[in-house]
């Protein structure tokens, strides 16, 4: 059959990573797209995009945003950038939605959307069913693809009830994300169960947050799915915690595996390919 091809999300910077926290952690417009440049050359399909403001703060503001989007797309013109619209700091829907209000040159092709409310180790992801449709409807208004943040099986039936009601449309773009304390785990079983429900037409990867990243990565792999990798889920290259990681580390190992398994990434371009972009 040959060498197969995956989506490979490069997820830089986060909203919980300080210097403090790690010293290689990209801040600003020029330091992720210094990592993104590197991390291309190598081969990855996309960036799951935050931004951060000149103290380092995450922010959501517009011009914010606009930065760091012009500076990855002098990078490369063709890579694909997913903007989060993350309701870990705040969840109203207007400050969430304000990247979605960019002019088409410096539009993200996609956006995330979380599809249910969870708890991390130390705050709380909240989304309530109103913000979720209304960031959907917002998104599809500006012609941005939702990628569709899913940590157990019951945020993929929520993608179903969107489906149905013509909320969203295929291609799907999945992202799993297993490790959390409080949702699905990196275990054959906990992946399996959410990728059988997932809808038809449907481009998936999977992320592992800390600890489980590589196992999270080795499953996605093996089970014919893509994965996200980066310093947003994860800062060390070893369980015990002793080695800190940079983007390019945590890339270089997923691409080890990859190869084992024979598949490489796709390309920015057949990415866009596979979602109609």
């Amino acid at each position: 059959m040959g060498e197969s091809t995956f989506p490979l999300s490069l997820c830089p910077t986060g909203i919980v990573p300080t210097r403090e926290t790690s010293p290689h952690v990209p801040l600003t417009p020029e330091e992720v797209a210094r990592d993104v440049g590197e991390c291309l050359a190598l081969g990855i399909s996309s960036v799951h995009l935050h931004a951060r403001d000149d103290t380092g703060a995450n922010c959501n503001l517009p011009g914010t945003y606009a930065k760091f989007i012009a500076a990855l797309r002098d990078a490369r013109e063709d890579v694909v950038i997913c903007a989060s619209c993350s309701g870990r700091i705040d969840p109203g829907l207007e400050s969430r939605s304000a990247v979605l209000t960019l002019p088409d040159e410096l539009r993200p092709d996609l956006a995330s959307l979380t599809l249910g409310s969870l708890n991390f180790s130390r705050s709380a992801s909240v989304n309530a069913p109103d913000v979720i449709l209304g960031l959907a409807e917002r998104m599809a208004e500006r012609g941005i693809k939702p990628e569709l943040e899913v940590f157990d099986v019951g945020m993929v039936n929520y993608a179903h009830y969107l489906i149905d009601r013509g909320v969203i449309e295929p291609p799907y773009v999945f992202n799993i994300i297993l490790g959390n304390p409080f949702t699905g785990q990196a275990d054959p079983a906990h992946l399996g169960a959410i990728i059988k429900d997932l809808p038809a037409n449907s481009l998936w990867g999977v992320g592992g947050i800390g600890r489980q990243q590589t196992a999270a990565i080795a499953l996605g792999l093996a089970s014919g799915g893509g994965v996200r990798v980066g310093l947003e889920d994860n800062l060390w290259l070893d369980r015990d915690r002793t080695v800190q990681a940079t983007n390019i580390a945590l890339l270089e190992r997923t691409l080890q595996v990859a190869a084992a398994l024979e598949r490489r990434p796709m390309t920015p371009p057949e990415m866009r390919q596979a979602l109609g972009l």
